[in-house]
């Protein structure tokens, strides 16, 4: 009896066990929308199997009966369930609180951030593709509360700067940027359309990165595929027009004579002008300069994966041609890019990521005195383009800087090409669950090429731009880096209430740098055909030359997380960093932070504030480090200039000592303070994060003045460097966002966030008062100063009280006794009965006390609308784009001059004889604040029912306008500029406005 039980089990357990096996269908939808969500994760937890849902979010795994399958989607909470048989399953998710499961890089690991105890913003793919910037940094602009962008130069391929809760340095203040671990400095190079995220690491966190993170850190992820992923192609192009925003109101021909001449006489002499009857208009310099410029864009996508590997392929093109210039101010960019991974084995995994870009950059003579703009503003409108006979007008008369800016664009020939080959290579391997070993090699190489030729030139008699002869000068640059991390990181649950995170690498990195530079003179016909160094005729002294340099980093670094029932968050974090950058004495540095947050929402006294869903207390203190001083400056070096007699009286130019040691500089150090909370409100409709942020910069490295009678310095040379400043960054920061549905096809969303910032300078080297620095003018003391209980940068300048209407003001004032009616009037600040430079003190600051940035959304139907603005409140802008001179143009104002006793208390008279007019003043200071709005945008997505016959899955056509408006009462081309140079910061020479562009695009999924 029992053989035979035994052989029926031995005959239909098979048939059984078949039966209780299979393949689970189905489709993952939105809870709310009933909209598909492509690339879910179904994984079956007893096999650790999975698969990808498709773009109609259906999917397919293997299974059996008691099964459990975990269906997942970024931003949505997990669901799981048991399998009980074989029929198709209907999945819907939710939104997670506020997305409070959404995966946050932080350095190395990466969190929910529902464990985030840092002060972390993010930027997502749909936020970037929404404002379709040329430059990624512009993503940036308004979308992540302490973060403030300005514009370097609004020209094609022109830079931005990126400042995280304030100015930290004298120095270098750019953040690190990482993009899928591999460092970048400038972000030209990256397509912004292949982007994931971007992750900005504000307080104490960024300690992960110890001696780089001064700044903050922005960690940049680049888009993938998934495994089991069906190739998915996707083309996004656009076509658009670009002019500029604004033009700075100037005098016309008859006003420019009228005024002119009054100024003649005023100053005593006969007036130029005799018949102003048939000046008319005359020339309008801006209208010539300025044009409409195309810009274009297309991008290329592969995205997919197989059962063990995951891929992307893509590649761009982006063309820009400049607003002035045309073609000799222009960019174009090239982009190719790879992502592969593949799981070897079950628990080891190989990735590669190759990025290459080729740029090619032209640009004018810009952001100067002298330069095109600054031109185009000061020639005068009774000035013709060109002669009778064709020839360029000469500028005659103006100055030794103003020169004819159509001449100068076609005399500029500025050329740079850059190839650069980024990527990683890396092995990641999990032994056991939550065990994982990876260890990558990040390089970067990149090529530079610049040349500028600059053909025989004559402008006028005594300009500084005439040119008797063509030069040419070259010069080719190889930069190199590369690294070597291995990071462990260890996940373990204990009780089901406690987890512990545990994060322990060693990073090494090198940087090389080679370059040769070399001008010469005399290029055959005068011609850019023949612009080459080996064609010149003469190469003169100091005109060849080469550089090279290498820079080593080697790093530890620890960090420890700990939650209890996600209530209770921890995270330590210690760096230890030496680099080559500092002497043997100060090579070594430490940078701890800890970090703290309460989840209120998850204790039992919350129970009844049933509108708050989520509410966390975040708590952070910590240290990082600045070493972004050049390289060996602990050392003196031959940078300097001399010359020397040899063989009995030969004078040969040779190199000198240009600046003393000093082999105890050390890191600049950052001491951080945190303090944030987190809600979300109202079934997560409205989300909130705030921070008060505390940021003091200690052993800032400053040039410590030095007697060139001691020997030290030469001319060329630096001076010596030293630990020697301290600044202080301090404020709030709001992020504030609402979204809700208002039906099955209409849905909205509007955000806001906004920085209070204030900067303020605690110390100084001893013995001294401040430091100056910036221009304005020709011939003038530096506007700018940093001093203790100041801003960085802060204007310093006389004050003025309005116009003198009449002799008798200017006799009871005493203090200005040279002054004529209709001069400005001057402070006596110190009561001395004397107008000078003792009496100028802070007439302004260029830093904004308040950052704004504005989000608004709805999709409506198939169409969506959205609208971006951003601003910057309570900051000063120097005005100084105006040359005065006396037959150099006017601004428009200058209408509304003082003419007589009452008829202006603001603007001076004009004159051009002597007076104290154009000394720096708050009379050249203006509020600077303004909103722009930056992006508006209209689209539409076509039914998938009219387009799937097309084998497409989605297609979007859209509009948009950036740059559309600005609302400001500064009255230069942008108030949103910046040099970069703390000490700089805020004076406009005319610089290079940021486009308004029209643009048209379409974007198409297959």
């Amino acid at each position: 009896m029992k053989s035979k039980i035994t052989f029926l089990l031995l005959v239909f357990a098979p048939l059984l066990l078949a039966a209780q096996e299979g393949s689970v269908q189905g489709v993952i939808l939105d809870q709310d929308s009933g909209d598909p969500l492509p690339y879910s994760s179904v994984l079956n937890k007893r096999t650790s199997a999975g698969t990808v849902t498709d773009l109609d979010g259906a999917f397919k795994v293997d299974a059996r009966i008691g099964d459990t399958l975990e269906f997942s989607y970024l931003g949505y909470t997990s669901q799981r369930l048991t399998v009980t048989d074989f029929n198709p399953l209907s999945v819907r998710l939710t939104e997670s609180s506020s997305q409070l499961e959404e995966v946050v890089v932080i350095g190395y690991s990466t969190a929910t951030k529902k464990e985030l105890t840092g002060a972390v913003s993010v930027v997502k793919a749909e936020e970037i593709e929404s404002l379709n910037p040329n430059r990624l940094e512009q993503a940036l602009q308004g979308q992540s509360a302490g973060v403030q962008i300005s514009s370097q130069s609004g020209s094609p391929g022109g830079g931005f700067n990126i400042r995280i809760r304030g100015i930290s340095s004298n120095g270098n203040n750019n953040p690190l940027i990482l993009v899928d671990g591999v460092r970048y400095e400038d972000l030209s190079a990256l397509d912004p359309s292949s982007i994931e995220s971007i992750n900005v690491l504000k307080d104490a966190s960024a300690s992960i990165y110890g001696v780089q993170a001064a700044n903050g850190v922005i960690l940049i992820t680049t888009k993938t595929g998934r495994q089991e992923m069906k190739p998915t192609v996707s083309i996004h192009s656009y076509y658009g027009s670009q002019e500029t925003a604004r033009k700075i109101p100037v005098l016309n021909a008859t006003e420019y004579a009228l005024l002119i001449n009054e100024a003649y006489v005023n100053g005593g002499s006969a007036p130029p002008f005799t018949d102003i009857s048939g000046l008319g208009a005359g020339t309008d310099w801006q209208d010539e300069v300025f044009q409409s410029a195309p810009l274009s864009s297309t991008t290329l996508n592969v995205r997919g994966g197989g059962s063990r590997s995951t891929y992307a392929i893509g590649g761009s093109f982006f063309d820009q041609k400049g607003i002035v210039g045309g073609d000799k101010a222009g960019f174009q960019r090239y982009t190719g890019n790879l992502n592969y991974g593949v799981n070897i084995l079950d628990n080891l995994k190989f990735n590669t990521i190759v990025a290459y870009a080729n740029q090619n950059r032209k640009t004018l003579n810009e952001n100067a005195i002298g330069s095109v703009l600054f031109n185009a503003l000061n020639m005068p409108p009774s000035f013709a383009t060109r002669t009778a006979e064709g020839a360029f007008t000469l500028a005659e008369g103006l100055g030794a800087e103003v020169i004819n800016p159509l001449a100068q664009m076609a005399n500029t020939y500025n050329n740079v090409d850059v190839n650069r080959f980024t990527g990683k290579v890396g092995l990641t391997f999990e032994p056991i669950k939550g065990l994982s070993f990876e260890s990558s090699v990040p390089y970067n190489f990149s090529q530079v090429r610049a040349k500028t030729f600059g053909p025989e030139a004559y402008y006028g008699a005594g300009k500084v731009f005439n040119a008797t002869e063509s030069s040419i000068s070259e010069s080719f640059e190889n930069y190199s880096s590369w690294g070597w991390d291995n990071v462990i990181n260890y996940e373990r649950f204990f009780n089901d209430v406690h987890k512990f995170n545990f994060t322990l690498g060693s990073s090494l990195y090198e940087e090389r740098y080679k370059g040769i530079y070399g001008s010469g003179f005399g290029i055959p016909n005068n011609s850019f055909e023949f612009a080459a160094l080996f064609q010149a005729d003469e190469i003169r002294d100091n005109g060849a030359s080469s550089g090279e340099g290498i820079f080593r980093l080697s790093s530890y670094f620890g960090r420890i997380q700990y939650s209890y029932d996600y209530k209770y968050l921890v995270s330590v974090i210690l760096r230890r960093d030496g680099t080559t950058r500092f002497g043997p004495n100060n090579r070594f540095g430490y940078f701890p932070s800890v970090s703290l947050g309460w989840v209120l929402s998850e204790e039992d006294f919350m129970e009844g504030a049933e509108f708050i869903d989520f509410a966390k207390l975040r708590l952070s203190y910590g240290e990082t480090g600045n070493d972004k001083i050049g390289d060996f400056r602990y050392v003196s070096s031959l940078n300097g200039e001399a010359e020397y007699i040899l063989n009995g009286g030969d004078l040969v130019s040779g190199k000198a000592i240009g600046a003393i040691a000093n082999p105890d500089i050390t890191w600049e150090r950052n001491v951080q303070f945190n303090l944030g909370l987190d809600l979300n409100l109202f079934n997560n409709r409205l989300t909130l994060t705030t921070d008060y942020f505390y940021k003091e910069s200690q052993d800032l490295l400053l040039a410590v003045p030095v007697s060139g009678l001691t020997g030290y310095t030469a001319p060329g040379g630096g001076l010596p460097i030293a630990n020697a400043g301290s600044i202080r960054n301090s404020g709030i920061e709001l992020a504030l966002s609402y979204q809700d549905r208002i039906s099955d096809r209409v849905d909205f969303s509007i955000g806001l966030n906004a920085t209070k910032l204030k900067n303020e300078t605690l110390g100084l080297n001893d013995g001294v008062a401040f430091i100056q620095g910036g221009a304005f003018g020709i011939g003038q003391l530096p506007p700018t100063r940093w001093e203790v209980g100041r801003p960085i940068g802060y204007f310093y300048g006389r004050v003025t009280d309005g116009i003198f209407q009449n002799q008798a003001e200017i006799e009871a004032h005493g203090a200005q006794p040279n002054a004529q009616p209709g001069d400005i009037r001057f402070v006596d600040l110190n009561q001395d009965g004397t107008i000078d430079q003792e009496d100028r003190t802070m007439i302004g600051n260029p830093i904004p006390e308040y950052i704004l940035g504005l989000n608004f959304q709805v999709n409506f139907f198939n169409f969506d609308f959205s609208v971006f603005a951003d601003a910057q409140l309570n900051r000063d802008i120097v005005r100084n784009y105006e040359r005065n001179l006396p037959l150099t143009n006017r601004t428009a104002y200058s209408i509304d001059r003082w003419y007589g006793e009452g008829t202006s208390n603001y603007f001076p008279r004009l004159t051009i004889g002597a007076s104290e007019n154009t000394l720096f003043s708050d009379f050249y200071v203006e509020d600077g604040s303004y909103l722009r709005i930056k992006n508006l945008q209209l689209g539409y997505t076509f039914p998938k029912s009219w387009i799937s016959r097309a084998g497409m899955s989605a297609l979007r056509i859209y509009g948009s306008i950036t740059n559309l408006y600005t609302f400001t009462n500064y009255q230069g081309y942008d108030p949103n500029i910046s040099s970069g140079s703390p000490l700089a910061s805020g004076i406009d020479i005319g610089y290079y406005p940021q486009a308004r562009n029209f643009i048209g695009g379409i974007k198409v999924t297959f």
